[in-house]
């Protein structure tokens, strides 16, 4: 009878293990990264521009093939960098910037902000860069900008991050500021996308709290990331609500848009509604956290990857240490397959260990060009791969 009732007991600790294992662990250590072999792919006719360190964003504009990128300093993304529960005031830059890189020329342009007066300066993060619909020429740009509380510490408070509202000309070298816009909606951004008339934008909160304690703990059970909404004149509302580890957002020009989690390896599809809400329509899962998310000419989604997660952490406090970049292509699958529930196919069309590309956090593909280019909130240079 003891020896029946042991092996009850030893079977049934058994089945719990194993389904704690596959339903929590498995995930998190695939997520993770944990013995994940990390592969050579796509990185066999790469260059580098040194002159462009630690540009957490890129954006492509497609007619000139000139990137826009939303750049810090190394030292100061170890020290300010909110996200990542990182509020060390004195190693923060306040002079971060937008560059542009021309790859005819290959110059390196530092846009030069004008009728810009916050004595905080810029702490950039997310990014975009759109068209205006009234002159293709003129160009608007939202930035993600993460300022320092007035008179507060920031490990109590969190940052007091803003979207700010700049435009510029293609070819200038100036950014003409227009707005900042300042809302309780806009607790943790992230990312960011923009409208063609400068009247609103879309922007991601990666926490529902700015300071660590509901982040690392709350939000386990009760997921509070969001995608909110701006009208300069009408203020902010919630787009969509208890999300999970949101991070980039690009929009397509049927208003569908896509959003990115760090943490648990999803695309999320979401439509908007009338009102400017967001509902979500589709997951497409993957094998790795996802950073920023781009859309090409030819409408396929490029998402920058994580191969090794817990080695991206150590390379954010650390820059010098590498930490592998990987690259996944989504395309819409027109095939066999998507009979049976496979909408979309997903590709891995760069893998790279670091030596070429390390902490990436933002990829763009040129189509007319086929040019890959990689940088990272991190990163020591912008890696330019010919596919």
């Amino acid at each position: 009878m003891v020896l029946t009732l042991l092996a009850v007991f030893v079977g049934a600790l058994a089945i719990f293990t194993g389904t704690v294992h596959h339903f929590y662990l498995s995930p998190v250590i695939q997520i993770l990264g944990i013995g994940r072999v990390v592969q050579s792919i796509g990185n066999d006719r790469c260059t580098t521009v040194p002159e462009l360190q630690a540009c957490e964003k890129i954006i492509l504009h497609q007619p000139s093939g000139v990137l826009y990128l939303a750049c810090s300093t190394q030292d100061s993304r170890s020290r300010w960098l909110p996200a990542g529960e990182r509020f060390n005031l004195t190693g923060r830059s306040t002079t971060d910037f937008v560059a542009t890189y021309d790859p005819t020329t290959k110059v390196v342009t530092r846009l030069q902000t004008t009728d810009f007066q916050s004595a905080r300066g810029l702490s950039l993060h997310g990014m975009d860069v759109v068209p205006s619909s009234t002159d293709p020429k003129r160009l608007l740009v939202y930035l993600v900008n993460h300022r320092a509380p007035l008179d507060q510490d920031p490990y109590k408070v969190g940052a007091d991050s803003v979207i700010e509202i700049f435009e510029t000309t293609i070819a200038s070298r100036k950014l003409v500021h227009r707005q900042t816009i300042e809302d309780p909606v806009i607790i943790a951004p992230n990312d960011v996308v923009g409208s063609s008339d400068g009247q609103s934008f879309y922007f991601t909160n990666d926490h529902g709290s700015k300071i660590r304690f509901a982040r690392s703990y709350i939000e386990i059970f009760s997921p509070a990331s969001s995608v909110g909404y701006c009208h300069v004149n009408d203020g902010c509302k919630f787009a969509i609500t208890k999300m999970f580890s949101n991070n980039g957002i690009v929009r397509a020009d049927n208003d569908t848009f896509y959003v990115a989690n760090s943490f648990v390896g999803k695309l999320n599809v979401l439509e908007k509604g009338n009102d400017n809400s967001l509902v979500l329509t589709d997951t497409i899962k993957t094998d790795q956290g996802l950073d920023n998310v781009s859309l090409d000419a030819d409408g396929a989604i490029w998402a920058v990857g994580f191969p090794r997660l817990y080695t991206l952490f150590k390379h954010i406090g650390n820059p010098g240490l590498l930490s592998p970049s990987s690259v996944l292509k989504f395309t819409a699958n027109r095939g066999p397959g998507s009979f049976y529930g496979e909408k979309y196919i997903i590709e891995k069309v760069f893998e790279d260990d670091g030596a070429l590309a390390s902490g990436a956090t933002s990829a763009v593909y040129d189509t007319r060009r086929r040019v890959l280019y990689l940088h990272g909130l991190a990163s020591p240079w912008l890696t330019i791969c010919k596919l």
